[in-house]
């Protein structure tokens, strides 16, 4: 399944679900409904301590394990990636998101194996989701590595991370793990079939995880996180005839430039603020900070990674470090920004939890946590329903 193609499909209407909410996958193998208002009710409130995000409701339709949640929210449709680990096979699920919270089961197709966002184990795949009560299969792509890459362990196959569409809504880029590579795509005008582009190869060893964009007048930079090396590499984009083309602007540490980590660490999700001026990058396995903990009944800390903060400079998109913060949590595996950039929704994969931050808009800076809820199973992607 392709998120990017999902994202390609959707069209603007009137019908929305309700809008304080968000949704929560986790390898419990349900997806699962907070309540943000809740965090406001008094009742959830103790002194001194961070706010319950209530669970409004779950659902195991996407179950084995749930990997990847995207959302139409025009259209108020969830899409739900299942790696169903260990099979060989995935799917890909269907839902109607309800005022309540509730999700309301469409469909649910069979995809090939092990799809983390949208791209499978060695392979891709395009979705007709026009029609949410019936997936259908547009185009698949297998990818095959002639030899194992450096770091065999993790390297010893294609592993298409992610899918994304650059800003432009024309092209569709797949970081590829165990390749080294980030494959390009072109999507057609009049359908969701796709023309395969020069790749971009990148250091070998890196390990591509996710990519995010920032547009900045007229300028158009792309950042890639590596999942193995702990780097972010910088892209200048043009448009050349219609096509696209990348410059390689600087290769930097995860954390910043000259703050190399150990091997036991590993960046995960990145993502560009909606207004393009700042990126955050989450990191798994620091072990970074030691906060209170949001239970008031136990005064054990909670161990927690980071959240790298960068500001973007509009001309020359290089990233200059503005924080380190706590996540609120072990394995912030993915996390999300809402639309108005004053939230941090941040997933925590060992942990078993949601936190959400407070970010100022301006500065960039986040701020306190203003909510967490415990989600059982290792959590997977949190979005808000915007």
């Amino acid at each position: 399944m392709l998120n990017a193609a999902l994202t390609s499909s959707m069209l603007l209407t009137a019908a929305h679900a309700a809008a304080n909410v968000l949704y929560v996958s986790s390898y419990s193998g349900k997806v699962t409904t907070l309540d943000l208002n809740s965090a406001r009710s008094p009742s959830c409130r103790v002194a001194d301590n961070v706010p319950v995000l209530k669970a409004v409701s779950s659902t195991d339709g996407c179950a084995v394990s749930p990997s990847w949640l995207t959302l139409d929210h025009a259209h108020s449709t969830l899409f739900c990636i299942d790696e169903a680990l260990p099979s060989d096979k995935g799917s890909l699920s269907s839902f109607k998101t309800n005022s309540n919270g509730s999700l309301t089961t469409l469909n649910k197709a069979v995809t090939l194996g092990g799809p983390v966002s949208g791209a499978g184990a060695g392979a891709l795949t395009t979705w007709d989701v026009s029609n949410p009560s019936n997936l259908t299969l547009v185009q698949s792509e297998l990818y095959h590595m002639d030899k194992p890459g450096p770091i065999a362990d993790r390297q010893n196959a294609p592993h298409p991370h992610q899918t994304l569409l650059d800003p432009t809504g024309k092209f569709i880029l797949v970081p590829d793990l165990g390749a080294d590579k980030i494959y390009v795509y072109a999507v057609a005008a009049n359908s969701l079939r796709l023309t395969v582009l020069p790749p971009i190869v990148v250091k070998a060893g890196s390990g591509p995880r996710h990519v995010a964009f920032a547009v900045r007048d007229d300028k158009t930079f792309m950042y890639l996180v590596t999942e193995l090396a702990n780097t972010i590499i910088g892209y200048e984009v043009t448009y050349p005839d219609g096509g696209i083309e990348f410059k390689e602007l600087f290769n930097i540490d995860s954390h910043g430039a000259g703050k190399p980590v150990s091997e036991a660490v590993y960046a995960a999700e990145i993502l560009v603020s909606p207004d393009a001026k700042f990126l955050i990058v989450s990191s798994r396995g620091d072990n970074t900070f030691s906060i209170p903990n949001f239970d008031r009944k136990n005064s054990t800390n909670i161990t927690s990674d980071p959240l790298i903060n960068f500001s973007i400079d509009g001309e020359t998109g290089s990233l200059t470090p503005i924080q380190e913060a706590p996540c609120g949590g072990r394995y912030p595996r993915q996390f999300s920004i809402n639309k108005a950039g004053t939230l941090v929704a941040v997933g925590q994969q060992k942990d078993a939890r949601v936190v959400l931050i407070k970010r100022d808009p301006e500065s960039g800076k986040l701020g306190d946590f203003v909510g967490y809820a415990d989600v059982a199973g290792e959590i997977t992607s949190v979005i808000f329903n915007e």
